[in-house]
């Protein structure tokens, strides 16, 4: 088996699930099992991954009342170090921030990253209607760019009504829909041009931004937004984010990917415990096993290319 690191696996504690969504009726559609550190543990071991990056999941931290949301950030933070502290050689852990609330955010930033010595940050495609690229969270990622942090997009549900409508959980169609408009916002607001230093990774092989790329880039060429002098060619963007394979790892996924963004941008993540136990350990096998990947290349996605966002969990 190929040394293995998930980036896209979740932590879902009773305290942070009971506060944030309603067991009936779940954020996305989909009801996830009972967590517990065993069961993460035996799936680990079951799918043969030697370490996870954890996260908490849908919404976020932040449900509508600051002082909440502050609190749960840091239950979710310091179990996440807990975690990582009893299993050092198993586990990472991105930090959850309580935005849109961005002193909030700010303050459990500094505490996660420099006490905590969380990996990262877990960010949602939208906070409460906010998008990433919006102006008001100038101040987060100026902080974010200061530390060359690694940060970690998930998607959460769209604000617009409309896209609730259709009868179909929100994970099916428009979880990828959102992280999409979340990367074309932070591409065209000049978000990343402005944060070089920033390692992103975006959820689910990002949406369905690969796909679209062609359209972006003919937007490009007819220069219809302003800022193209200081944001480039969003065929350049996208090279340098980083891209999941959670319910993205099938071979056309995998063509699309080292065609748009090069297969050394291209991680390995589950999206354990709402996949099927025997789906989420298959995607594993699914990657071990295709032809569509050079040896090399397996290694790259199942564990080099994260090594070099987080060196520590090579050694």
């Amino acid at each position: 088996m190929t040394f293995t690191v998930d980036v896209h696996h979740h932590i879902l504690p009773d305290f942070f699930f009971r506060e944030t969504n309603d067991a009936h009726n779940p954020v996305g559609g989909i009801a996830p099992p009972p967590w517990d550190a065993d069961m993460m543990l035996s799936y680990m071991d079951e799918a043969g991954i030697d370490v996870a990056v954890t996260s908490i999941s849908t919404p976020g931290v932040h449900v509508g009342d600051d002082a909440r949301a502050r609190s749960l950030a840091r239950r979710c933070n310091e179990l996440s170090a807990k975690l990582m502290q009893a299993h050092p050689t198993r586990l990472g852990g991105f930090a959850a921030l309580p935005l849109p609330d961005v002193d909030g955010a700010l303050a459990e930033l500094t505490y996660a990253l420099d006490v905590l010595k969380l990996d990262g940050v877990v960010l949602f495609s939208n906070a409460n209607g906010v998008y990433l690229g919006d102006a008001r969270f100038e101040p987060v990622f100026a902080e974010l760019e200061r530390r060359g942090a690694v940060v970690f997009v998930h998607p959460t549900a769209s604000p617009d009504p409309s896209a609730h409508h259709l009868g179909l959980p929100d994970s099916l169609i428009d979880f990828t829909a959102d992280t999409t408009r979340a990367v074309a916002q932070m591409h065209y607001s000049n978000r990343f041009a402005r944060t070089p230093n920033i390692k992103y990774i975006f959820s689910h092989a990002g949406g369905t931004a690969p796909y679209l790329a062609g359209r972006w880039g003919i937007v490009d060429e007819m220069n219809v937004i302003p800022g193209a002098e200081e944001r480039g060619t969003v065929a350049d963007t996208l090279r340098r984010l980083y891209w999941d394979t959670a319910l993205s790892y099938r071979d056309p996924i995998l063509r699309m990917l080292r065609d748009v963004v090069g297969l050394d941008q291209v991680l390995f993540g589950s999206d354990f415990p709402y996949l099927r136990r025997d789906i989420a350990v298959g995607c594993v096998q699914q990657l071990e096993q295709t032809g569509e990947l050079s040896a090399g290349e397996r290694a790259q996605v199942l564990s080099g290319n994260a090594i070099k966002l987080f060196p520590r969990l090579g050694r």
